[in-house]
């Protein structure tokens, strides 16, 4: 193997790239910091400025507010945690039983049909509303009057319609030569979907299920709406009796943190299944 290298004509190209490169991150990294620092100005400049900063950002309020916040943003976690360790199994049920063939299935396929339609119409705050305070009015005997857990099941049966259909695209994009091929294996329809189909469709949709869960971290927050002591409705409660409003800005701050990974994971599985299916195609 003899060692090839490059000619002066293609060294020169490469300098020129390295150029091109350097000059437009210089040039984007400048006009980011130019936009905000007007941004920052016109803000800062404006007349009711010294109100706005002693409402929403006074650095004493946060302090106090601060370990209260910390406590009750657990309950958060907690929750988003359970609601989607219930979700990712029903939502992938109900997907199941809208890609269903079988005519046996088919109140089952109809019930899936009318539960995402009707679900997803419904604002999520507004299932928040009729389970929290809609099922402990029932007075039904053994069912738990606790907010907290009808809240979880009011995003649990909010999100699980809207996972289900990412996981049914998921399932439909699947090409139909891998049912083919799985059948003239000698698989049943429900084997090609547990071995063949649903491992892939689920890869293929790893990142709008992310989105969908960065979505949930945040709708957590509606739990507030039905009096659950979680973050958000300890900085309101905090705002109410010292009429400052700087606790709300730190739990913005809190879901920040807690969403922005999954976001750049979202975004890097995205960029890694598009690099894949480039070298794939060539």
């Amino acid at each position: 193997m003899s060692d090839w290298t490059p000619s002066q004509h293609e060294l020169d190209r490469r300098r020129l790239r390295r150029r091109l490169r350097t000059r437009s991150a210089l040039i984007a990294t400048v006009m980011t910091v130019l936009v905000f620092v007007a941004a920052a100005l016109v803000v800062t400049g404006s007349p009711g400025w010294p109100s706005v900063q002693e409402l929403f950002f006074n650095w004493d309020d946060a302090r106090e507010a601060l370990p209260d916040i910390w406590d009750a943003i657990w309950l958060n976690i907690k929750m988003f945690l359970i609601a989607e360790a219930v979700i990712l199994p029903f939502a992938m049920l109900i997907a199941l039983a809208r890609v269903s063939r079988s005519p046996w299935l088919a109140p089952l396929r109809a019930t899936a049909v009318v539960y995402t339609d009707v679900v997803r119409g419904i604002p999520t705050i507004l299932l928040v509303y009729l389970l929290a305070f809609g099922v402990p009015a029932l007075r039904l005997q053994g069912v738990t009057n606790s907010a907290y857990v009808w809240a979880t099941v009011a995003l649990i049966i909010s999100y699980s319609a809207y996972v289900a259909e990412v996981f049914r695209s998921g399932i439909e994009s699947v090409h139909p030569s891998q049912w083919a091929s799985a059948q003239a294996l000698g698989l049943t329809r429900g084997q090609t979907l547990r071995h063949v189909v649903v491992p892939q469709g689920v890869r293929r949709v790893v990142p709008p299920l992310l989105n969908d869960f960065v979505s949930l971290q945040k709708d957590t927050a509606l739990a507030s709406a039905a009096a659950v002591f979680e973050a958000v409705f300890v900085a309101r409660d905090y705002g109410n009796y010292n009429f400052n409003y700087t606790p709300l800005v730190v739990v913005s701050c809190f879901f920040i943190v807690m969403t922005v990974p999954l976001a750049r994971l979202c975004d890097w599985l995205t960029a890694r299944m598009r690099r894949r299916e480039l070298a794939g195609a060539l």
